[in-house]
């Protein structure tokens, strides 16, 4: 009897999508001390098999080598947990007292984590340790080619896990692993958040399934050797990087830069390290075996050794060559080893200058690997911060190699297998990821003001006092320049006192327009004839039997006259808005910038002659 492996891989999806999300509602409620015991059985599990399944992941996908698989294991197991430790991410994660807020961590439920076959044990590792660290339950999918080896890894995981008091199926692995059974991992409604690694394809799935999701971009990484620095050094780490797990991590080095003064210089120190360097009859062949017609990595060649790609490729190299090194003379489709290669071969390109080395490690990155890696070999700091602020990528290494630069074995950067690359490649995060993109943050927060003193500039007079602080200011700054100073004796000054020159902008303003703002209204009159603080004065009533006095003469009535101002602030114009009136400017009225902005929004000012 036939068995159709979607169907079957479906309906796993969804029995395991609901058993993890039972475990969840238990583990939810776990402490945070709770968590951590179960996460540092994890990671001892882990470290205790990271040799093992090394081989394993050797052996089943026949990618890269068990030495580098070991170090990218022990990244997970060891260096992350120990990076983690201590951190919040249950219950309440931190008080602020100065804006009495509680920050509370919620964990997001179940994590569908989407494997590669590149790196399948060390993801699987990292995926559910940040996963459970979070809170969270996890479903692992892995990819086919690697289905043994990732749901081995889980499993070690698993049962640390259940020993250490996790409510049982917290980490589920999906056995029967197809493309149609992740997607319905990614669109389950029980799904919280998608953790995706793998090919761009499976990252736009994971954005477009509806569900939040991690996924990140591919890397074409830059190296530029500063004339600076020493060339024997930065070969030697560059080597070191490049051939990493015969450069199956998406941050490996692509292509060296380096000015053409230099070209010499870094073929010998090549070679020291037992790198080939390509003929160009040899060059032409890598590229033809490599790089698809479509600009595609030929899935065949990932991980593949020195000696297996040059065989496929039709030469052959000396036994023990550390990586293959291929000259190109620009960047783009017209020199197709200048993109991503994800194997032991190494781009070099000679340019003339800084400039041109700059501009070209930009182009790389912009053909392949925008958001993701880059590095820089230099002493000389400040090319160093300019390197860093022009390129577009997230993660600029410095003077080490890029594999273990990015995710955090030779830097400071959060460890983590998962490398944003921003909102320049289409992912929701620059990050390294890490447990604290797998919670939520619900904050509790006290009153701290009332609504008058969230927006006091917006209270009564407060816009006429700015706008007058603002002149007088302006005033006294136009002055000292000139090296005069105002009338008013110099005074401390308090963050509410008007400048000394404040008071003679006063009386100019009140001259010209006496708005009612800038002296509060007169008090009424009092009973007893005081300035205030009394009843207001009774209205005499008029005599009962009085004559009627005869109406008086009809007024003349002036002709209009229109009242050109000589000044206008900002003020002005909110009081001619209110009153729905015009103002009336001369060819030598003063208008504030503030008062010309807002008067145009409402059309205000009015050209006028005397």
């Amino acid at each position: 009897m036939l068995a159709d492996a979607d169907l079957i891989s479906i309906q796993e999806v969804r029995t395991k999508v609901d058993k993890a999300y039972a475990a969840f509602q238990i583990y939810r409620t776990y402490s945070q001390d709770r968590v951590d015991a179960i996460v540092e059985a994890m990671a001892a599990a882990g470290r205790a098999h990271s040799q093992r399944l090394a081989e394993a992941a050797v052996e089943e996908t026949g990618m890269g080598n068990a030495k580098d698989k070991l170090a990218k294991n022990l990244l997970c197991s060891d260096l992350l947990p120990r990076s983690i430790r201590g951190m919040k991410t249950v219950g309440v994660l931190r008080e602020v007292p100065e804006k009495k807020l509680v920050e509370i961590g919620v964990p997001v439920g179940v994590i569908a984590a989407i494997l590669p076959t590149t790196n399948p044990t060390s993801t699987a590792f990292y995926k559910s340790i940040v996963s459970l660290k979070a809170g969270n339950a996890i479903v692992l999918s892995p990819h086919p080619r690697a289905a043994r080896c990732t749901c081995d890894a889980a499993d070690v995981l698993y049962q640390a896990a259940l020993s250490a008091g996790a409510p049982p199926d917290i980490i589920q692995c999906v056995g029967t692993a197809t493309m149609e059974g992740t997607n319905a991992l990614m669109k389950h409604p029980r799904t919280g958040v998608i953790l995706a690694t793998g090919g761009s394809g499976m990252v736009r799935a994971a954005y477009s399934s509806g569900k939040p999701a991690f996924g990140v971009g591919p890397g074409n990484v830059p190296v530029l050797l500063d004339d600076s620095y020493d060339v024997n050094d930065c070969v030697a780490k560059v080597v070191v990087g490049k051939a990493f797990d015969y450069g199956t991590v998406c941050s490996s080095e692509q292509t060296l830069i380096a000015s053409r003064g230099r070209r010499e210089a870094v073929l010998a120190a090549l070679r020291d390290q037992k790198a080939y360097i390509c003929n160009e009859a040899q060059c032409q062949a890598l590229a033809k075996l490599l790089i698809t017609p479509k600009f595609g990595i030929n899935a065949d060649c990932v991980g593949q050794s020195p000696a297996r790609i040059a065989q496929m490729a039709g030469f052959e190299v000396p036994a023990g060559t550390s990586i293959l090194a291929v000259e190109i003379a620009g960047v783009g489709k017209q020199h197709p080893l200048s993109m991503e290669k994800l194997s032991p071969v190494l781009s070099l390109l000679f340019v003339d200058g800084w400039e041109e080395q700059v501009r070209a490690s930009q182009a790389i990155l912009k053909f392949g690997g925008l958001g993701h890696t880059c590095a820089i070999y230099s002493t000389n700091d400040a090319r160093t911060r300019e390197f860093g602020i022009r390129m577009p990528a997230f993660r600029v290494l410095v003077n080490t190699p890029t594999p273990q630069g990015s995710t955090g074995i030779t830097t400071g950067i959060q460890p983590s297998m998962t490398l944003g690359c921003g909102a320049m490649a289409g992912n929701i995060t620059s990050d390294n990821v890490g447990p604290l993109h797998l919670i939520n943050v619900k904050r509790l927060a006290y009153v701290v003001r009332t609504p008058e003193e969230a927006f006091p500039d917006q209270q009564p007079g407060a816009a006429v006092s700015t706008t007058r602080n603002a002149i007088a200011g302006a005033v006294e700054r136009f002055l000292a320049q000139r090296g005069i100073s105002s009338a008013a004796p110099p005074a401390p000054r308090t963050p509410s006192a008007p400048p000394p020159v404040a008071s003679i902008v006063d009386r100019f303003l009140q001259s010209k327009r006496a708005p009612a703002y800038f002296a509060p209204p007169p008090p009424p009159a009092s009973s007893c004839g005081c300035s205030g603080g009394c009843s207001p004065k009774p209205v005499a009533s008029a005599p009962a039997a009085a004559t009627p006095a005869p109406p008086p003469p009809a007024p003349s009535i002036p002709a209009p006259t229109i009242d050109i101002v000589d000044f206008v602030c900002e003020a002005d114009v909110r009081t001619a808005l209110h009153k729905s009136q015009k103002i009336y400017i001369g060819p030598r009225t003063i208008v504030t910038p503030a008062a010309r902005e807002l008067a145009a929004q409402h059309d205000l000012l009015v050209v006028a002659q005397r």
